[in-house]
């Protein structure tokens, strides 16, 4: 009897650590009983216990403060009588559990499963829980109908550059090419020095960036010679008769197919051409109705339309590179290029001379910002919506052309204007069409 009664100073002090540890238990989580203390001490809060690392967490601790994996190893010292767990004696507090995760679970898979769970804690099983990352955060879809705003947005910028163009009398058409590209090279330079694209581009696709840069700018060229030799829509109707040249080269240099589509949209094309620039030869010596000599509008005439084939080719030269190519490095060989060819052409046809006229110098500066933000925002239509509702959009260039004449020069178009750019839009917006639909296929 006495020595079951005796208790040794060792399991007496065992039993004051006990007692403390249970009492800072309970103050720690006042409310919790039973197996649910240890538990509520896990989670309170959850945050803090997950932004404690996998290794701390993993670390269970007993009531007086020491490593659960030590003890073990201090209890298998004693032999195996004492590591496991003994009743209490009558008067010795039970030594409470080790933290532990759930029954059958490690912390790590608590936190797998939590993390499986779609947002909900595998320890707790709240939610939210303030230790779980934050969700991916969802991309937002684009507005419908904002890559035809930007075409529509696009299509105007154009439109307002041309009227400018045509503003400008005392300024040979070149020397408006070389001031455009001037600005432009202002404003591409920081571009390509933030997206760290280099200044030559790919080893492969300079010969081809050359050549893009060269046909642009000459079409740049001539589509200005045009909007100061004749009216602004006619010079804008007969431009758009370059996608029946682009399907034209695509089919020779690029083996893509050609329907018999293609033959119809062309036959479409010639026949508006023909309907604006009326040859005397059809329709008399009398029938153009302009007040400049035929001469001068034809010359203007056979401008847009070199400006439509140079155009045309350079598109399928854009397509040849495809996405290898960074577009700001294109416009980069565009104006490089371009004024280059510029200035060694009003050097040859002494044509070189500075705006006297205010407005002129500010046309001139509005015209590279428009033509610019024009290219911006078609570039940015594309990339969001499709080709063929892009190109469908941007015949409002035609409509804007109309405007801007009767509205800032006074000069209604004849109905054989009308009608050649009713051919000419019929066209372009039909080869698109068949193309959206080639592609949604």
């Amino acid at each position: 009897m006495g020595t079951a009664a005796w208790i040794s100073p060792t399991d007496r002090r065992r039993g004051e650590r006990t007692a403390r540890g249970q009492r800072r238990t309970g103050a720690r989580s006042p409310g919790s009983g039973g197996g649910g203390a240890g538990r509520a001490r896990a989670h309170a809060p959850c945050a803090a216990a997950g932004r404690k690392s996998g290794a701390a967490r993993r670390l269970q601790l007993t009531p007086d403060g020491a490593p659960a994996a030590r003890r073990a190893r201090a209890d298998g010292a004693m032999g195996p009588q004492k590591s496991a767990r003994e009743p209490a004696k009558p008067g010795e507090a039970e030594l409470p559990l080790a933290v532990r995760a759930p029954a059958g679970e490690e912390p790590a898979d608590a936190e797998a499963a939590g993390a499986a769970g779609g947002g909900r804690c595998g320890l707790c099983g709240s939610s939210p829980c303030g230790s779980r990352a934050e969700p991916e955060a969802k991309k937002k879809a684009p507005c419908p109908g904002l890559g035809l705003f930007y075409t529509l947005v696009s299509a105007f910028l154009f439109s307002l550059g041309s009227l400018f163009v045509k503003k400008v009398q005392d300024v040979h058409a070149v020397e408006i090419s070389a001031f455009r590209c001037l600005f432009q090279m202002l404003v591409v330079i920081p571009c390509l020095i933030y997206r760290k694209t280099g200044f030559i581009g790919p080893k492969g696709q300079r010969i081809f960036l050359i050549l893009r840069g060269v046909l642009g700018s000459t079409a740049m060229i001539l589509l200005y010679y045009a909007f100061q030799t004749t009216s602004l829509a006619d010079a804008t109707v007969i431009t758009f008769s370059s996608p029946v040249f682009t399907s034209l080269f695509a089919w020779i240099f690029l083996k893509e197919k050609c329907s018999p589509w293609d033959g119809l949209f062309t036959l479409f094309t010639i026949t508006g051409v023909i309907l604006i620039v009326r040859p005397p030869f059809l329709f008399g010596s009398n029938s153009s109705g302009n007040e400049e000599s035929y001469s001068v509008h034809l010359k203007g005439t056979f401008a847009a339309i070199g400006h439509a084939v140079f155009a045309a080719v350079t598109l399928v030269i854009i397509r040849k590179m495809g996405k290898s190519v960074d577009y700001f490095i294109g416009i980069w060989y565009y104006v490089v290029i371009g004024l280059i060819e510029s200035v060694i052409v009003l050097f040859i046809l002494g044509e070189w001379s500075l705006p006297y006229c205010g407005w002129d110098r500010l046309f001139l500066i509005l015209i590279g910002l428009f033509g610019l933000g024009g290219q911006v925002f078609l570039t940015k239509a594309l990339q969001i919506e499709k080709a063929g509702l892009v190109a469908i959009t941007k015949t409002m260039d035609v409509v804007f052309a109309f405007i801007f004449q009767i509205i800032f020069f006074n000069d209604i178009p004849s109905w054989w204007t009308v009608g050649g750019a009713l051919c000419v839009v019929a066209s372009s917006t039909g080869a698109a069409i068949r193309k959206w639909l080639q592609t949604s296929k």
